[in-house]
């Protein structure tokens, strides 16, 4: 356990990187084991009503080819993600509010049958609707606060809330959801404080799941002319928190891979044990583009699912056969 001045030092201190890497892994290893959590992603919308200043999808991008998938070719994913092998199926769009609580319960009912275990990753909504979806078999909720600092928050969330971003949060914890958040490292403005107040969030939170990628601008946004975070940064931050958190589950995110070739399997290697392979239809795949130079499989799901298995092997890994849920 690092008290916040200790996870300061680490962040500001590259010397022991390898060191850090190594024990992060080990603490993986004791409490999560060599099997790795894939979890199909459908990317179900692009269209966003939010704008936010470091995501493509924010509405203001006119430049961005804007989708929908109707309930059917939803649910027709998730199966093709099923029969394939997958365990979890994770629901994501922009906030796209086009998907009423009765379109959303409809469409977790029917994935639900297939015997999996179903994150949703929509955003703000009401108590009533996270209640609604957790009631027709929802398991988890991924909500990505990405800074905790309040002002940088609010600088980056134009027309949305921090506090209710906290609220949100808490009301999917309290109802049982095995719960999801994150952070981008490297937002303009953000300070090695701010990630450590992060970490420390995430521990208060007692958070299931833990997001953690660098900031990659986007040219079709507000800050188009920032530099991209730090991936080095970005895995210390991620190791940190698999040393705080010992027994959640941690993705090796995309924009790692983005940043450098060989990204997710330095992140497997540093502490994280899930992948987030996406499993949307393809002609829909390049059309969710938060960041530019996303990692887009252009295989279909077998043939992608079989070359992330050979992938793993390499590293002495495994794909897991359980549902994921986090370890006790």
């Amino acid at each position: 356990m690092f008290a916040k001045k200790e996870i300061i030092d680490i962040l500001k201190d590259n010397s022991q990187n390898r060191e850090l890497f190594a024990h992060a892994d080990m603490v993986r290893k004791e409490n999560v084991g060599d099997a790795i959590h894939l979890r199909g992603l459908i990317e179900f919308s692009n269209i966003c009503r939010c704008s936010c200043k470091y995501c493509g999808l924010q509405m203001a991008n006119k430049k961005l080819e804007r989708y929908r998938l109707s309930p059917d070719n939803i649910i027709s994913c998730a199966k093709d993600a099923v029969d394939a092998g997958y365990k979890t199926i994770v629901l994501q769009s922009g906030e796209d509010i086009f998907y009423s609580k009765n379109v959303m319960c409809k469409i977790i009912s029917e994935i639900k049958s297939m015997d999996i275990a179903l994150t949703l990753s929509i955003g703000e909504r009401s108590l009533e609707d996270y209640k609604e979806f957790r009631d027709f078999g929802a398991d988890r909720y991924l909500l990505r606060i990405e800074t905790t600092d309040a002002n940088l928050y609010k600088k980056m969330h134009p027309n949305m809330d921090f506090k209710n971003r906290l609220k949100c949060l808490y009301n999917i914890k309290n109802l049982g959801y095995e719960t999801g958040c994150g952070s981008l490292i490297g937002l303009p403005g953000q300070s090695i404080e701010s990630i450590a107040n992060d970490i420390l969030f995430f521990k208060e939170l007692d958070a299931d799941m833990i997001g953690i990628g660098p900031f990659i601008v986007h040219p079709d946004t507000p800050l188009k002319d920032a530099e991209n975070g730090n991936f080095t940064l970005a895995l210390k931050a991620m190791a940190i928190t698999r040393i705080m958190l010992k027994n959640i589950n941690i993705p090796a995110t995309t924009a790692m891979e983005t940043l450098n070739p060989n990204g997710r399997i330095i992140a497997l290697q540093s502490g994280a044990n899930v992948i987030m392979p996406n499993v949307t239809t393809l002609e829909c795949r390049k059309k969710y583009e938060i960041y530019p130079g996303k990692i887009t499989p252009d295989k279909d799901i077998q043939k992608h699912r079989n070359c992330l298995e050979e992938k793993l092997k390499s590293i002495g890994r495994t794909i897991s056969k359980e549902h994921g849920f986090r370890r006790q």
